[in-house]
């Protein structure tokens, strides 16, 4: 499903939408429904005027003091454990799409990585559950927000429906 982007600025002192999309999608051919959209990115010390928005192939992770503005959603983990599910296939889609943020992904603990960031992650539709070192998980549901501050995890979609999530990634050091 595409997301749509709204962008508004200040122009000779009057408010104007610079633009209007309603078509943006990165859905991934290896993971059907895994759909992680990057609508937007700062850099560190933000101006009021809009910024170029994200490019394809352009590190989705923000440097320090930068941010990243993503909507994902995750498809149930049984997409994963089908015989048809083939890992090397999206471990290159990830690699391609995901840059900066698919290096961080650990080979022998699928899902498990970290950022240097400071997350905002806020559930919108579905639930989802946590995992992190201690092999405590977490489960959020709709409405439910976490604060992240660089720690090991992973997602995991143990239900029976996609979930969705707002991340809002803080570059730290």
């Amino acid at each position: 499903m595409a997301q749509r982007r709204v962008v508004a600025a200040n122009q000779s002192g009057k408010s104007i939408v610079t633009e209007d999309r309603s078509d943006l999608s990165n859905a991934f051919r290896a993971i059907p429904g895994f759909n992680p959209v990057v609508l937007w990115k700062t850099s560190p010390m933000p101006a009021l005027r809009p910024e170029a928005a994200p490019e394809p192939g352009q590190n989705v992770v923000p440097e320090a003091g930068g941010t990243s503005l993503f909507i994902v959603t995750f498809p149930p983990d049984s997409v994963m454990m089908s015989s048809s599910f083939d890992p090397a296939a999206a471990g290159e889609e990830t690699m391609r799409r995901l840059p900066g943020l698919a290096e961080t992904f650990e080979m022998e603990n699928p899902g498990m990585h970290r950022t240097a960031t400071v997350d905002y992650d806020i559930v919108l539709e579905g639930e989802i559950w946590v995992e992190f070192d201690d092999n405590k998980e977490v489960h959020l549901k709709a409405g439910d927000v976490m604060v992240q501050h660089g720690t090991r995890h992973a997602w995991r979609n143990k239900g029976q429906h996609d979930a969705k999530l707002v991340f809002v990634l803080i570059g730290a050091n």
